[in-house]
């Protein structure tokens, strides 16, 4: 167990927390969430003790050991990778590290003897005797494969790091573990199996996600931070949604209940207040109205941006033919022989393990890579534009945000028109001015956002757009995909937002690719598609012998 109590945390006139009281309960996985800027991550901070509240304190059960998926990759670099997820459990990893010194001495001396069955004592408490099973077990089910274990966390990509770095966390039976964005950089393989391991989690889990589904999928309570406080309700991310929405409407129609009766008592009072027959009722109902008070809805953190597609034409019958498309990157096949022909109304997902493999083709699609072989066609009607994965060099400048919308506006319309836009999209007042050096990734992801919805495109292509955004900047994203009434082309390791937006989906594996005219959630059940699958992949073995 792990509690917060009277946090008050504040960032100069800025005040994250004020005498926030809260207590996690053991077996309990709580989804801590926020707008951006509320300080989810800054109070997972603060329960791990990286961070020192203004007032106020933290405390845990006795003994108990707090784990935290640590966020700076290059922390370990110099460590093996079994090294570093045993480095979860640092008293455990101590204790072996001790251990294996003594057993490597030339001359071992009696003290050292007695010393070895001290240590083998801690290290049996601590179940040592598993630990090397147990990591196995973990980076098996997150992708890690054997070969790369006994590598330097150095010679590992980043989206590999992360993976170990997940392992750590996991490592060891945690009496508490706090997970930043848990889910980012793994495939839904990955995904899934990390909601089973949550499920079968016996202590405390406090999460912070803006993965939706899996949000609906681990938690048991959702604790909303929102005006400096956190309230806890029981259930997962959907029934909070719900729930909170069912509040504000009853609040709201008390209220219109209120004014309705206040507006009543008002009228009488101003007709019969000068009646002497009537003079009594209407000090009574004075009165009545004195002790009527309205409750205040206090205006919510959270905001949403305008986020609508408008094309400016309709598609054509022809969209998109790509025949024979091949790419190869450093020597490693990365596309092999796609053909592939979209259709109007098309809202297509690109799914697949190889992330890598999507971005090239989305590359190849808009002229940023040039194919080694085949070929693509657009139709003549289409308006293609683009949502790069990675936007960094569309900042590398010092403009401030008017001036950089500015490049995209329509030649006729000017500041006062991008400030307009930029404020639809929560960049107000100075936020406007702000320079393009310093955004965040949730506010360089707007940006872009901004950018295509000023093309007045019919074909969207998004490379992992929910990446970086906060639940309700998706959230606007999701419906305005939804609503979009053109074709739609995009990856997203957010299952929520796949359900909701594809309706055909290719995979693309080593061996070629899986089209099917379907939903996300009836792809993934079918056993036939596992099958074809699987064929692929050996098909692909077999050509590589």
């Amino acid at each position: 167990m792990i509690s917060a109590s009277n946090i008050t945390l504040a960032y100069g006139k800025r005040i994250l927390f004020k005498d926030v009281n809260i207590q996690f309960i053991p077996g309990n996985c709580y989804g801590l969430i926020g707008a951006n800027g509320t300080g989810k991550s800054t109070f997972l901070k603060i329960l791990s003790g990286d961070i020192e509240p203004d007032k106020g304190e933290v405390t845990m059960g006795h003994r108990e050991r707090l784990a935290v998926l640590q966020q700076d990759q290059f922390a370990f670099d110099e460590e093996t990778v079994f090294n570093t997820v045993i480095m979860g459990h640092a008293k455990l990893y101590k204790v072996m590290a001790e251990r294996e010194a003594i057993y490597a001495k030339a001359d071992f001396s009696e003290e050292d003897g007695i010393r070895s069955a001290e240590l083998e004592g801690e290290f049996a408490e601590m179940n040592g005797y598993e630990a090397e099973a147990e990591a196995a077990v973990l980076l098996n089910g997150l992708g890690i494969l054997e070969e790369l274990r006994s590598r330097k966390m150095k010679e590992l990509e980043s989206g590999d790091k992360v993976r170990v770095l997940l392992a750590q966390a996991l490592f060891g039976n945690p009496g508490v573990l706090l997970l930043d964005e848990p889910t980012n950089h793994l495939d839904l393989k990955s995904i899934a199996w990390l909601e089973e391991f949550l499920g079968r989690f016996q202590n405390t889990v406090i999460v912070v996600s803006h993965d939706r589904h899996f949000l609906n999928q681990v938690c048991t309570h959702i604790a909303d931070i929102d005006f400096g406080k956190i309230k806890v309700y029981v259930g997962n991310y959907d029934f909070w949604y719900q729930a909170s929405q069912l509040h504000l409407r009853q609040k709201q129609e008390a209220n219109e209940k209120a004014t309705d009766k206040a507006d009543e008592l008002k009228e009488f009072i101003r007709r019969f207040s000068s009646n002497a027959s009537k003079a009594k009722q209407a000090t009574s109902r004075k009165k009545l109205l004195e002790k009527l008070t309205l409750e205040d809805i206090p205006r919510s953190s959270r905001k949403y941006p305008y986020v609508v597609f408008k094309p400016e034409r309709p598609c054509g019958d022809v969209i998109l033919e790509i025949k024979g498309l091949s790419k190869s990157i450093g020597g490693v096949p990365v596309l092999t022989d796609i053909n592939l022909n979209v259709r109007r109304g098309d809202n297509i997902a690109f799914v697949g393990v190889n992330s890598q493999a999507k971005t090239t083709l989305f590359q190849i699609l808009t002229g940023e890579l040039m194919p080694d072989s085949g070929s693509f066609r657009w139709g003549v009607t289409i308006t293609p534009t683009y949502f790069p994965k990675d936007s960094n060099t569309y900042f590398d400048n010092d403009l401030n945000l008017v001036e950089w919308l500015c490049q995209y506006s329509p030649p006729a319309e000017g500041e006062s028109f991008a400030r307009g836009f930029l404020g639809r999209m929560l960049f107000s007042g100075e936020e406007a001015l702000k320079k393009t050096r310093v955004l965040s990734g949730g506010e360089r992801v707007r940006c872009m956002l901004s950018r295509m919805m000023l093309t007045g495109a019919n074909a969207l292509i998004m490379d992992e757009p929910t990446n970086h955004l906060d639940l309700e900047s998706i959230t606007a994203l999701n419906n305005g995909l939804i609503a979009f009434p053109e074709v739609v082309l995009f990856s997203s390791h957010d299952r929520e937002f796949v359900s909701t937006v594809a309706n055909r989906i290719v995979e693309i594996t080593p061996g070629g690719i899986i089209d099917r005219i379907m939903g996300f959630e009836e792809y993934l059940e079918d056993e036939e598609i596992a099958r074809e699958r699987d064929e692929l992949f050996q098909g692909r073995q077999v050509a590589a012998l």
